[in-house]
């Protein structure tokens, strides 16, 4: 004992320094930021509406909480949030378009989202803080007032743009391909040929290069035969997070998604693992807000393996197959459900975002919605007539309420709630737990670890990522503890 107790005083002294994040000041500030775009052209709002067409930037100045860039590129942005009688349009400023230095806490990029078919403000912004908070990769969130030439243009949601910065900062690696999964991503396999691809996904990096081969591989394993598909899938895509990431866009009923509607998402071949990483995007339909048809009732009851036309979704329907996959998807969810889709915490914080930014909705007279569908839908559904896509909106507080009650009943029966119980006190996840070595670990935080033996000497250590890690110990049969530099202990028993 006295060895393990000096070994733990000796770890609770190492500490490793992580270098910030860029965009960490600016995104976890808890503030309203101000967006000030200023136009010198005449005739600017027809530029800007002739340029979406062709998908080009124009000039203009920005302000962003008192930083001025003297020319930085803005165009519209977004399908259905675009194409709408409104003037409040969404935006993305490219900040560095024209003075490579120019950028704002080290972000070269910024949407702003202009809450379209959201009355109450908070879907993208409750979403995509749980999914920054649980280890799913995800852009992040904020607001901003945009201001368009000295007027109040409305209030707007602030999300990161998934590209180089993002990839480094989430990956430590910007080397790879990132593909976005537009306007198709159904992941289904054509055939060899890298042009039979290019007008289904896009390519955001090394465009130069033009190499999709990598992307074809990744398509061609997702569709591998039932018997060959666990390790084929295996060896070129981080699958854990991916069920993660499934389990979260569930969790929230986002159908406008690789499970819905079959694209919205990013995936990128880290060059470091030689494999591929899936990143949401686009979340501003979350809630049940994207309903393919449903009614509420069947939106806050969905399955939580659902797949919209499976045969046009290889990737989820070979992995709901796989009973190992299909398996970690139910402890996925489980364990979202279990610890972090609370009532009571996400009510506290829907109140605490809802009282921020109420004053800055009332002021804005663009925006889609009155102030008392503002107030109602925090708490209830409403009815919209006209709303595009149907005219039940689900309130955020009910759904949430609704929608845990449902995955309870569903996942009992798949008894994770023992599962939850068991890994919980150590604010680690880990599993298969028995097993035969190689763990999956879910950490909360990017940190060091220690494995000891049972008899507290140090058998190897190493560094564990935010999210989710894929180990192999190679060890003896026998009990272990993982001791990390948070100072949570976690049993490991490898068969």
């Amino acid at each position: 004992m006295k060895k393990i107790i000096s070994l733990f005083t000796f770890f609770s002294h190492f500490i490793l320094v992580f270098a910030q994040q860029p965009g960490d000041n600016f995104f976890n500030q808890p503030i309203i930021h101000e967006v000030k775009l200023n136009f010198w052209q005449s005739g600017y709002w027809d530029s800007l509406t002739a340029n979406y067409a062709n998908d080009a930037y124009m000039k203009c100045s920005v302000e962003i909480d008192g930083i001025s860039i003297d020319t930085i590129g803005v165009k519209f942005k977004g399908n259905s949030s675009y194409n709408n009688q409104s003037d409040k349009k969404p935006f993305k400023l490219d900040l560095n378009d024209y003075i490579s230095s120019a950028n704002i806490d080290g972000l070269k990029k910024l949407n702003l989202n202009n809450g379209f078919k959201d009355p109450s403000f908070l879907r993208e912004k409750i979403a995509l803080d749980f999914y920054n908070e649980h280890g799913i990769t995800a852009p992040r969130c904020g607001y901003a007032k945009l201001y368009i030439n000295a007027m109040y243009w409305g209030l707007y949601t602030v999300v990161e743009e998934v590209d180089k910065t993002f990839l480094n900062g989430r990956f430590n690696d910007n080397d790879g391909n990132l593909f976005k999964g537009d306007p198709q991503g159904d992941l289904k396999w054509i055939d060899n040929n890298p042009a039979s691809y290019y007008s289904k996904y896009e390519l955001h990096t090394n465009e130069t290069q033009n190499d999709w081969s990598d992307l074809v591989y990744f398509i061609k394993q997702a569709n591998s035969p039932v018997n060959l598909f666990y390790d084929s899938l295996n060896n070129v895509f981080h699958a854990t997070d991916f069920l993660r990431a499934w389990a979260g866009t569930n969790l929230f009923v986002n159908l406008d998604s690789y499970i819905g509607s079959g694209h919205n998402y990013f995936i990128y071949h880290d060059s470091t693992t030689n494999k591929f990483r899936w990143i949401i995007w686009d979340v501003n339909e979350t809630f049940g807000n994207f309903n393919m048809g449903m009614q509420p009732s069947q939106l806050t009851s969905l399955a939580y393996d659902y797949i919209n036309n499976p045969n046009n979704r290889p990737l989820a329907k070979n992995m709901r197959l796989n009973a190992l996959y299909h398996a970690t998807l139910g402890y996925e969810m489980c364990d979202l459900v279990f610890n972090g889709f609370s009532i009571t915490e996400l009510n506290a914080k829907i109140d605490s975002i809802a009282n921020a930014i109420r004053p800055h909705v009332y002021a804005d007279n663009k925006k889609f919605f009155t102030n008392q569908q503002f107030e109602d839908n925090i708490n209830y559904d409403i009815s919209v007539p006209g709303t595009p896509g149907g005219s039940n909106i689900l309130g955020i507080k009910s759904f949430i309420a609704a929608r845990r009650s449902n995955l309870i009943n569903q996942l009992n029966a798949l008894g994770c709630i023992a599962g939850i119980k068991d890994f919980k006190p150590t604010g680690m996840h880990i599993y298969p737990n028995p097993g035969n070595g190689r763990v999956n670990i879910f950490s909360s935080s990017k940190q060091a670890y220690i494995l000891l033996g049972s008899e507290g000497g140090i058998i190897t250590t190493g560094q564990l990522q935010k999210g989710n890690n894929e180990i192999y110990f190679n060890c003896s049969p026998g009990f272990y503890l993982l001791k990390t530099e948070d100072g949570m202990v976690s049993k490991i028993l490898i068969k």
